[in-house]
């Protein structure tokens, strides 16, 4: 009987710490949209972890509606759908077109239409113990899939050796958030809960490696912004050399039109040609004699 109680009081312990940890995860996107209001743009975010995260919180609550003794699933996927609604509201409203109309495509087949046949059909087609497997099944493919999906993200620490994109608090979160789980699972007998939480617990303990091995490290992308520096800096002296390439002509043109105008007067006296005699008065223009320089010499220079 103590052994019991005992139990069932750290299956609680358990619970608890899960729900004070998954509701920090929750809050972790918090820095991220307050930089989307400041800017008044969602620039390059995404908000399919949001629809995700929606989802899941509502297979989940789901779920533990099915069961009788996982209440704690209960609350903290509540406060998930609270919070995953609010940022997926204010993605939306800070949206452009293109990313908005995504969006709502995405919610409408994954939270609409996907949430709506896995509780029509298990409805319909299930019943007592059997729904509850059911959906156990596949909230647990559902959250291995979504504990697969940092893969990514420790591919590009590998590649880029930058632990940039991978924040280790989140990375030390996401791992206590699968220890407290796997065990509220485990001591429970249920292993819909436990087993991705294993998973979970895996990628987080390689994440965290990854951070140590790469955080001194320099990284790759680095190198990358350091050769595009060297060809704009290449590209910039084309630039200037043909700047001054044409610096250079437009003064020898002058130099050609100010030695054509000095021996204008040359010209003039050789051919004998006097205004005064000629009867034009001081306004009128003498005839014009052709260009010492001939054009095409000019067209060289154009």
């Amino acid at each position: 009987m103590t052994g019991n109680m005992n139990m069932a009081h750290l299956t609680l312990a358990f619970g608890l710490l899960g729900n004070v940890v998954s509701f920090m995860v929750f809050l972790a996107p918090i820095p991220t949209f307050y930089k989307v209001y400041k800017k008044k743009s969602t620039e390059g975010f995404q908000s399919a972890p949001y629809v995700v995260g929606l989802f899941s919180a509502m297979l989940w609550i789901y779920y533990a509606l099915l069961k009788t003794n996982v209440v704690l699933l209960i609350t903290i996927n509540s406060v998930g759908i609270f919070i995953e609604t609010v940022y997926i509201g204010l993605f939306l409203f800070y949206a452009p077109n293109k990313a908005r109309m995504e969006s709502l495509k995405l919610i409408v087949s994954l939270i609409v239409v996907g949430f709506g046949l896995i509780v029509v059909l298990t409805q319909f087609l299930a019943s007592g113990v059997t729904r509850g497997v059911i959906v156990g099944w596949i909230c647990l493919i559902f959250s291995l899939c979504v504990f697969v999906a940092p893969l990514g993200v420790v591919r590009q620490v590998i590649k880029t050796k930058s632990v940039e994109y991978m924040p280790i608090l989140l990375s030390v979160a996401l791992t206590l958030s699968a220890v407290m789980w796997f065990f509220y699972g485990l001591l429970l007998g249920d292993f819909n809960i436990a087993i991705p939480n294993v998973l979970g617990f895996t990628f987080g303990i390689i994440q965290m490696i990854l951070y140590f091995v790469y955080k001194n490290k320099k990284p790759l992308i680095m190198d990358e912004k350091t050769s595009s520096s060297t060809f704009d800096a290449k590209i910039t002296e084309m630039e200037e050399q043909k700047i001054q390439q044409f610096k250079d002509d437009q003064k020898k043109i002058i130099d050609v039109v100010k030695l054509e105008t000095i021996l204008h007067p040359v010209v003039h006296k050789s051919s004998g040609y006097d205004a005064a005699a000629a009867g034009h008065g001081p306004t009128e223009q003498p005839p014009q004699f052709p260009s010492i320089v001939p054009n095409r010499a000019i067209e060289v220079y154009a």
